[in-house]
């Protein structure tokens, strides 16, 4: 759930740290360690991925915290993943390894595509997909929406490897929400990008995973061979039948073609999801996949090619026959959440 505590470091006798220490958010003195009772402490921060599942690791500090009218909002110096954004008690992104999302989020629509030109993405407001998109020649027009201002300001500020792109000519930041932009513009687009928050119950974005926003929102903005793709949530081995299977089986009922894939994210402790959707069939073979990226894309991908692709969209047994006998379809009455909460509860400091 978002927790940051500090630990003494002692061994309690079991062989973990013990003696939490109650701490104030506003009393972090940012240095991620000092002496109490003559021990040593450490910052940590922890997220409740399941109820008897945490996942925590040391920070060297915390550089900001706060709240807007839509989300809690956290960067956090940690000691494994550098930088972390951590929005409503779930690590969005970290440092070290943000490229695996980011990469895997852009690059297959747009190398799928004939030629991109025009993209539209849902939410992004870290600017990392905006910057991953703008590598791409053949772009000539990038639309960014996202709702929460504050957070694009925030992300501007601090995340300073997204500078460049939010400068670019190329990009239109509009603030506001995606459903009602998407509704109100005129014109199509090649691709259309789900970067948004995952499903959480009291969230703000669950009501953009429908089968209604996909069929009556999403679909009519795309061009005749337009792609869409939304990062669909935890895909592991036990996690995918949260929200992975069900927004799978959701864009079924509205495209022709759909293609899930996932990939190991290491700050994220799970393989996460991604799902391709058109209704134009992807037919690119991993040598066609690297010949666009060494055509189509200016510097060198960090994780994504046409082999990583093919085996990120080969899913093990398990997960596959779990998504083919998938029968939930995504409603806003149907709704399901990943584990966590919405706004106004990021923090619980022990």
């Amino acid at each position: 759930m978002g927790d940051i505590s500090y630990s003494n470091g002692t061994n309690n006798g079991n062989g973990n740290g013990g003696g939490n220490v109650n701490v104030n958010r506003n009393g972090v003195n940012g240095k991620g360690h000092s002496v109490l009772n003559g021990y040593r402490k450490s910052c940590w921060y922890e997220e409740e991925i399941e109820e008897n599942l945490r996942w925590s690791f040391a920070l060297n500090s915390i550089l900001h915290t706060g709240s807007t009218p839509f989300q809690d909002i956290a960067l956090l110096d940690t000691k494994p993943f550098g930088k972390a954004l951590v929005i409503d008690g779930k690590l969005q992104s970290a440092e070290t390894d943000e490229f695996i999302y980011h990469e895997c989020l852009v690059h297959p629509p747009l190398l799928h595509h004939p030629n991109p030109k025009s993209i539209f993405i849902m939410g992004g407001g870290e600017g990392s997909t905006a910057r991953e998109l703008l590598r791409h020649r053949t772009v000539e027009k990038v639309v960014m929406c996202d709702i929460d201002e504050e957070v694009v300001e925030f992300c501007k500020s601090y995340l300073t490897v997204n500078s460049e792109a939010f400068c670019d000519p190329r990009l239109e930041l509009i603030i506001n929400d995606a459903r009602a932009e998407l509704e109100h513009r005129e014109g199509q687009y090649d691709v259309i990008i789900g970067d948004l928050a995952d499903p959480i119950e009291g969230g703000p974005c669950y009501k953009l995973y429908t089968k209604s926003f996909y069929e009556f929102t999403v679909k009519p903005r795309l061009t005749k061979e337009g792609i869409f793709v939304t990062q669909a949530g935890p895909a592991g081995i036990f996690s995918h039948t949260e929200v992975f299977s069900c927004i799978y089986n959701t864009l079924r009922q509205v495209f022709k073609y759909v293609v899930p894939y996932s990939a190991h994210i290491p700050s994220y402790a799970d393989t996460w999801g991604w799902i391709l959707a058109s209704d134009t069939p992807f037919e690119l073979s991993a040598d066609e996949l690297d010949l666009r990226i060494k055509q189509r894309i200016t510097g060198e991908n960090r994780y994504l090619d046409g082999k990583t692709f093919s085996s990120a969209s080969t899913l093990s047994k398990a997960v596959r026959k779990s998504m083919v006998n998938e029968t939930h379809v995504y409603t806003e009455g149907t709704a399901r959440f990943i584990y966590g909460h919405g706004h106004g509860s990021a923090y619980k400091l022990n």
